[in-house]
């Protein structure tokens, strides 16, 4: 029987066949796809013609169709439903698809038919999307070690199948600590619980086939510790939440991240730079970790000075409820909420009727339709869960992307959420239209409730989805979200915004129970607490970017959690505050090279995207479609075919300061 991985896939836009894939199919995909797209590149590297773009840099690109598709599949389900078996295919081809894309890019006949193209460049007469191209293919065999010879270049071979090898163990070690911590609550322990965390409790214990349940799932145990008035509870399911890969035995992390660390700075020396951060971020706006800092700092100092005071108030509430001592990080949530019910009259369970998931789904949609013409039709098809549903994306009666969503929290999927794409845009070698997944974490529910902060995650990601479904470029190598990592996050941390447009929560936050729209006493009250807690929000973030760029800015530190105090202790870390990310689960940064020496992306892109709605809050609308065409335009469409820099300014006319970032999150002098 023909394996579906490899067979034409004769499915409505191409989507993959997931009803006819099973496990076993994965391994013998991935082999013949490895060894077909071998075969095609030394096809390139040997072609008896003299070097050209199109001969070299688009015959590369007509290659690994087949491990694309592959791979596309493979690692969606791997992070969104992950089983054993799955687990093993990523253990055993993280370091083989590591030597496989180290024989591709130590391919000498190939670099050096790279390399004469690249220096001809200015006699070639390129498309300024190929100039990119041919810029980008150079500079990337160029980093992943093409250069190098002998010894040295063994060694980059042995060095990046390891750190594949090590961030697959990483991932997986937090996604057991997750999976199999539970606290199961007798019914007494329920008691003073709104009624959505009740159920969402219990819905966590019913996946486990237990009573209800605190889990590690964020949004499951965010809500216990901001209402469960039991202290001691509290902080049971703190420090397991805490403590995520670093319980000691096989899933303790902190070897793993020490080992990470080590690699990194020896590949970055192996390419000539001083220290890991110097060789990551060269290629990212920022430039150099000393205007990360700056950065960091800039916004650091009013946040922790913000969250100091805040320290305060509610040490005070403990003491008031009888308890001596100090606030204590599983303390933070539960009386911040006590504080916005009494200083904003805000109460979560009182808010979370009005954000039903089904609605804020239609919400991001429409904005989008307003924004950019785009129109969801339902689209039935099998997909590779249950939860899953799916949508075909049309503007003026044209479909140009198929996007799925899949919301729920379940044992199976790591935490977080992100946006993927089973496959991106393009119109080389043939018109592709994108098929972008957005995957949470929310607790199931009927009908299904979010935090405001989930539905900000919802607006989040649909922002990255965006970025896919508009791409507008040639090459799938500078398509979507192919940019600049400190760049990425714009889209998708300016798509919130909208979420804030009170013409938007007016129509969409409707009251699960009666349909009605959120009164408009609540709505006000909503907004005007938008920035409340934002101390704390920003402090716990600052300090993982922080930590995050000290270990890779300068020598690799032997104990990293060692390091990881040291850094808190420096910049002064509040007692009753915790990184976001403790290194023994911060998978941005050591499930793989994606976020290391890079989280302080998203306030790097903060920058941007409260710079970028200034822009349509100076039009006056929020929807000015003048200024939604830009968006497009100038970021949305291009991708990465070119410079950040230049799209940026492109469309707002200049680069932002931070000022607008501190006045959007409360903290401006």
């Amino acid at each position: 029987m023909t394996n579906p991985l490899l067979k034409t896939w004769d499915t409505p836009y191409g989507l993959p066949p997931f009803a006819e894939i099973s496990d076993a199919d994965f391994g013998p995909a991935f082999d013949a796809a490895m060894a077909e797209d071998l075969v095609e590149v030394e096809k390139v590297a040997t072609n008896p013609e003299p070097p050209t773009f199109e001969n070299t840099i688009e015959g590369l690109m007509r290659t690994g169709s087949a491990l694309d598709r592959v791979a596309g599949v493979f690692y969606n389900l791997a992070g969104a439903d992950s089983n054993d078996a799955r687990e093993a295919l990523m253990r055993d081809y993280a370091p083989r698809l590591s030597a496989h894309s180290s024989a591709i890019f130590s391919n000498k006949p190939l670099f050096e038919r790279i390399q004469a193209v690249w220096e001809a460049r200015d006699t070639l007469e390129l498309t300024p999307e190929q100039a990119r191209v041919l810029m980008l293919t150079h500079r990337n065999f160029v980093r992943a070690g093409a250069a190098l010879e002998g010894e040295e270049a063994a060694r980059m071979t042995v060095v990046k199948g390891r750190l594949a090898e090590l961030g697959t163990a990483f991932t997986q070690n937090v996604l057991a600590d997750e999976r199999d911590w539970y606290m199961e609550l007798a019914e007494k322990d329920l008691e003073g619980l709104p009624a959505f965390v009740v159920n969402a409790l219990r819905g966590a214990g019913e996946e486990r086939g237990k009573g209800p349940c605190v889990t590690l799932s964020r949004s499951v145990i965010t809500p216990f510790l901001q209402f469960s008035p039991r202290r001691d509870l509290r902080e049971k399911a703190f420090r397991a939440w805490a403590a995520r890969g670093a319980n000691g035995g096989k899933t303790d992390n902190r070897g793993i991240a020490a080992e990470t660390l080590k690699l990194r700075e020896e590949r970055a020396a192996l390419l000539g730079h001083s220290d890991f951060s110097s060789f990551k971020l060269e290629t990212e706006m920022a430039g150099t970790a000393d205007n990360v800092r700056e950065l960091l700092m800039q916004v650091w100092t009013p946040a922790r000075a913000a969250a100091l005071k805040d320290q305060e108030v509610l040490e005070g509430m403990l003491h008031a409820d009888g308890i001596d001592g100090p606030l204590e990080p599983w303390d933070w949530r539960y009386y911040a909420e006590k504080r916005r019910k009494a200083e904003h009259d805000l109460d979560e369970g009182e808010i979370k009727p009005y954000f039903q998931l089904d609605r804020m789904i239609d919400a991001a949609f429409a904005c989008s339709e307003r924004l950019f013409g785009l129109t969801f039709e339902p689209l039935d098809v099998p997909l590779y869960h249950p939860d899953c549903r799916a949508w075909t994306v049309q503007r003026e009666g044209e479909t140009i992307a198929v996007f799925i969503g899949d919301y729920f929290a379940r044992g199976s999927k790591r935490s977080g959420a992100w946006c993927s794409a089973f496959r991106a845009q393009r119109k080389f070698p043939d018109v592709q239209i994108p098929v972008v997944v957005n995957v949470c974490n929310f607790a199931k529910g009927s009908p299904a409730l979010l935090s405001y902060d989930d539905a900000r995650t919802l607006f989040h990601e649909f922002g990255h989805a965006l970025h896919q479904m508009l791409s507008d470029v040639t090459y799938e190598m500078v398509s979507g979200t192919s940019v600049a990592r400190d760049f990425v996050e714009l889209p998708s941390q300016l798509y919130e915004h909208w979420l804030e447009v009170p013409e938007v929560l007016a129509e969409y936050a409707t009251h699960a129970d009666t349909g009605e729209p959120m009164p408009k006493d609540l709505l006000d009250k909503v907004l005007a607490a938008a920035t409340y807690d934002m101390g704390f929000q920003t402090v716990e973030y600052v300090a993982s970017a922080l930590v995050d760029l000290e270990f890779h800015a300068g020598p690799a530190p032997a104990d990293p959690m060692q390091k990881q105090a040291q850094v808190l202790e420096e910049i002064g870390m509040p007692r009753a505050i915790l990184m976001r990310h403790a290194t023994p689960h911060f998978a941005h940064v050591f499930a793989g090279d994606g976020y290391s020496s890079g989280y302080y992306s998203y306030m790097w892109s903060e920058v941007m995207d409260a710079d970028a709605f200034a822009a349509f809050e100076e039009a006056g609308d929020a929807f000015d479609p003048a200024m939604a065409g830009r968006l497009e335009e100038f970021i949305l469409s291009k991708g990465g075919s070119v410079e950040a820099e230049d799209l940026y300014t492109g469309f707002r006319g200049r680069m932002p300061g931070v000022d607008a970032l501190l006045k959007g999150r409360g903290l401006a002098a």
